[in-house]
């Protein structure tokens, strides 16, 4: 169709660009104001850092220098369903800014008919006449009041947050396989202990034994030794229960099923890596759920713009254009061309208080968002605290621990050669094999909740600390 249609969408264009650069009503959007601490409780040591919350931390798992960790947390970002879920999710917000997008330009339809009539009581009667019907129609609602803007605006905010949270959906992940790793670890120490325990309590029993067909012993300090290495040998097969299920836990994050993963025995790692710390307002730059949190906030800003242009009138501009005609092959000639072009303005007279309601209900989310985003902040520095405390205390645990699992030791091999000497009895040996044994699994336990705490204090940070 070469009539005048693309000079009126040129007009409409030209006109809009002038109308459209006016007011955009609502408030202008400023982040909300948080009560943020000069300094940790918890420690002194700073380090400033500026990471982005929307940015990959890095693999900050290297830092506890174990390739099995490495390699599987390099299968879980190829490979986890939750993180390939928040991909998905993200690529839904993207999609509704794309959307929000193209109400800024006009719509153009056209459309195309042919229908044959018939008129008269019978055929001999009555004539048939035949329309044939080109049209096309464009149509643009202005956005003089900023509305579309606006909504652009809030639709930004909602996709800026789910990409926060698919990198951070990441950490997650990242940090739940660490913990299930370090768990493992655990409970491999605790098994190793059981078996030398197991050997240490089968020593005993065989020399109670030979005292006792020696007759130097009694049946019941057989029996004693007897029943505490049996009771080790139980303890060491039920922490194969928890270690199955642990595996069968990392299986999935990996994207596995659990009969396809088999981890051997693994070493508990010796030391923790030190654990640099950053300042107050660095953490706002890289909790995930913060940043969502703060764009929330946006967006329920935004979209108290979008109820407050709802007072104003709508001003359309449309234009049309058809060709009609009883015959096919005169469709196109100059009689047959009709166009039509013009604005409309609409405006809501009475509502019985609907805008009125809308606007409430806007500015009262926008206020939930608010308080949900300072929530949000002084939790996360809880969490931080939480985790720098636990890891303070825990290396003071460890340090006694440490001492108490020498002590028992020397114990035991004091009151084992008495034994052997005849001057105690078998239940005072057997009493500080418990203590030197339960010494050396408490041991292993706060070793695994440091390990625990380090990971959780990394993720509560944000991911690692480079700032690069």
């Amino acid at each position: 169709m070469m009539f005048s249609v693309k000079n009126l969408i040129n007009g409409l264009v030209i006109g809009s660009l002038m109308l459209t650069s006016g007011c955009c009503i609502g408030p202008k959007y400023k982040k909300p104001q948080v009560s943020v601490p000069l300094a940790y409780k918890e420690s002194t040591d700073w380090k400033k850092a500026t990471p982005q919350d929307e940015m990959i931390k890095g693999e900050w798992w290297k830092i506890f220098n174990d390739k099995k960790l490495d390699a599987l947390e390099d299968e879980l970002n190829i490979s986890n369903q939750n993180i390939a879920s928040a991909q998905a999710q993200y690529a839904q917000a993207y999609a509704l800014v794309q959307a929000a997008r193209s109400a800024f330009f006009p719509t153009l339809s056209t459309a195309a008919s042919y229908t044959r009539s018939h008129s008269g009581s019978s055929s001999s009667h009555g004539y048939a006449v035949s329309q044939d019907l080109l049209s096309a129609n464009v149509s643009w609602e202005l956005d003089l009041w900023g509305r579309v803007r606006r909504e652009l605006e809030a639709n930004k905010a909602s996709a800026e947050g789910f990409k926060a949270e698919l990198e951070n959906v990441r950490l997650s992940m990242q940090a739940q396989l660490a913990q299930n790793y370090f768990q493992l670890c655990s409970l491999d120490a605790q098994k190793k202990l059981l078996d030398d325990t197991v050997v240490v309590y089968k020593k005993f029993m065989d020399l109670t034994k030979k005292r006792y067909d020696s007759g130097i012993a009694a049946l019941s300090d057989v029996l004693q030794a007897r029943t505490q290495l049996e009771a080790a040998r139980a303890g060491d097969i039920d922490v194969g229960v928890a270690r199955a299920q642990v595996e069968h836990a990392i299986a999935v994050l990996i994207g596995k099923p659990a009969a396809d993963v088999s981890l051997n025995a693994l070493k508990m790692p010796s030391e923790l890596p030190a654990v640099p710390i950053g300042l107050p307002s660095a953490l706002l730059e890289r909790r995930w759920d913060i940043a969502q949190a703060e764009r929330k906030v946006a967006q329920a800003n935004a979209l108290i713009g979008v109820a407050q242009a709802a007072y104003y009138p709508t001003l359309t501009l449309s234009a049309s254009g058809s060709y009609q005609s009883s015959s096919l092959s005169r469709l196109f000639s100059s009689p047959n061309p009709l166009w039509s072009v013009g604005p409309a303005l609409a405006q809501s007279i009475f509502d019985a208080g609907l805008r009125q309601a809308q606007m409430t209900q806007a500015k009262a989310v926008y206020d939930q968002d608010v308080a949900q985003y300072r929530q949000t902040v002084l939790t996360a520095f809880q969490q931080v605290e939480d985790n720098l405390a636990a890891l303070r205390i825990l290396e003071q645990e460890a340090q006694a621990q440490d001492e108490v699992v020498k002590d028992a030791q020397k114990s035991l091999d004091i009151i084992t050669n008495q034994y052997k000497q005849g001057t105690v009895s078998a239940l005072e040996v057997i009493t500080l094999e418990a203590t030197a044994y339960n010494a050396q699994k408490e041991a292993v336990t706060i070793l695994g909740q440091r390990l625990n705490a380090s990971v959780l204090l990394i993720e509560y940070l944000g991911g690692g600390w480079s700032s690069h």
